[in-house]
């Protein structure tokens, strides 16, 4: 019988593994950092891309991951932080992430007024460009990026050629399958031919992505709401740093107590205006204790819900694991999503989203005790639509004196290393196009290292993710 596409990938999958092992790893094990190696074993994901990136040739694909294993150890990326970059570097603004196009990838800005050709200075400048791309890789996996170059009020003397090649290779070699399109707004004639160079730097899988536009024109990529004033936007962002900009999430207006029915939802939601504040805190009287013999209420799940196939951040394990999909019937505008605490100890947990005026999160903020689930209920408000650009992030963090600390209290003291987070994007559901609910029932989830897959004890928690048919 011949291989499904699935089985054809898996068998190429493990075959670039073997090969990497014997033809680059064998010889020279110091020649890449252990971290990166780790990685590629064990995430068929990231061993795909290559393959995708390099039209499934093997031999390719080898050697784009040799190259950008030895490039990710020379830089240092996996211990690069905002620290080890030089602070003027960020006060500048010259390169940051800001916003989202219209297909939901997050925008990679770079103000070409601001960059000056300095030898001196280079090595820093490509670690600052990789401090970002890295930084959204861990934060957004999976997710593409839309490249803005903004041509405004530059010359010749901002464009660094040598410097615009190595952001070519960051997307062409180092970061497969990371690049949705570059856009170059309001470039100066003078600069044609320069570009013409870039064309052929990109090589033919990726010069489809290079798009040409005016201040006018840029509005077929990215929206007004995201466009600054001088390209016809309506975006009020300036950059100032500290802190770094691309941390977008607000707290969203906020409902307590338990769910209760669509138009008791509806009566209360101009009634909790609260302010975009962390230390709001709510009782945890949404926290349902499962013991090991009892299991959620049954309720049959309606379009706009995810399979609960489950992501583990470490102290809570979430459903659905990547997306919240909104339909634009009135019974599809809300999304449930459900904590349940693996740990030991009672956990803080607080949501927070990119578009607080569009949504009604409840709660939005609370503890969950162990062994225990709580079910937040995520609702458009009034004549709102979801967007592919909104995002959603959980943030939890363990308390050590249960049941005693103050939640405001907590957080203001919690330390930012004990933190853990996990993102959602927002997505359409689609009768037609939607698969059959708990269609990924059975599939394990993908656990973090380090992580023991508690669900496989806990017989409570293990009804919460593979619910019954």
């Amino acid at each position: 019988n011949a291989l499904t596409s699935a089985q054809q990938t898996a068998c190429r999958v493990e075959e670039t593994r073997e090969r990497f092992r014997t033809e680059l790893l064998q010889d020279s094990p110091d020649k890449y950092d252990s971290r990166d190696v780790d990685r590629l074993l064990k995430d068929d994901a990231l061993v795909d891309s290559y393959l995708t990136w390099r039209h499934f040739v093997i031999d390719d694909a080898l050697k784009m991951i040799d190259e950008s294993f030895q490039w990710r150890k020379e830089l240092g990326l996996n211990d690069l932080t905002e620290s080890s970059i030089p602070r003027w570097m960020f006060d500048t603004g010259a390169v940051f992430l800001h916003g989202y196009d219209k297909e939901g990838n997050k925008l990679f800005w770079f103000k070409v007024k601001l960059h000056v050709k300095d030898t001196k200075t280079v090595v820093d400048k490509k670690k600052y460009v990789a401090f970002w791309l890295e930084r959204y890789a861990v934060r957004e996996p999976g997710m593409q990026l839309t490249v803005v170059f903004d041509m405004c009020e530059s010359g010749l003397g901002n464009i660094d050629m040598d410097f615009v090649k190595y952001i070519i290779n960051c997307f062409k070699i180092y970061y497969p399958k990371f690049l949705s399109k570059m856009i170059i707004v309001d470039m100066p004639w003078i600069m044609n031919a320069a570009w013409k160079i870039v064309k052929t730097w990109l090589g033919p899988e990726a010069v489809s992505k290079l798009k040409f536009s005016s201040r006018s024109e840029v509005q077929t990529f990215i929206d007004p709401e995201y466009l600054p004033l001088h390209m016809g936007g309506t975006d009020p962002f300036k950059y100032s740093y500290p802190p770094l900009p691309d941390e977008d999430f607000l707290t969203p207006v906020m409902e307590n107590g338990p769910i209760v029915s669509e138009d008791d939802v509806e009566s209360k939601e101009g009634q909790s205006e609260v302010k975009e504040t962390l230390e709001a805190s709510f009782n945890s009287e949404d926290s349902k204790k499962i013991g090991p013999r009892s299991a959620l209420p049954d309720r049959n799940p309606t379009a706009s819900e995810s399979p609960l196939v489950p992501a583990l951040i470490f102290c809570l394990s979430c459903s659905p694991a990547e997306e919240l999909s909104f339909g634009s019937k009135d019974t599809e505008k809300k999304c449930l999503i459900i904590l349940f605490n693996v740990t030991k100890n009672q956990v803080a947990f607080k949501v927070r989203t990119t578009a607080p005026e569009k949504y009604r999160v409840k709660p939005s903020s609370s503890s969950c005790e162990a062994g225990a689930s709580v079910e937040i209920l995520v609702s458009l408000h009034g004549g709102y639509t979801a967007s592919l650009q909104d995002r959603f992030l959980v943030m939890a963090a363990e308390m050590e004196n249960n049941g005693t600390q103050d939640l405001a209290q907590f957080w203001k003291e919690v330390p930012r290393a004990n933190i853990v987070e996990h993102r959602y994007r927002t997505g359409y559901s689609s009768p037609a196009t939607e698969p059959p609910q708990h269609s990924l029932k059975g599939k394990e989830p993908s656990y973090l290292p380090g992580t023991e897959p508690s669900s496989l004890k806990n017989p409570a928690l293990y009804r919460v993710l593979n619910p019954a048919p």
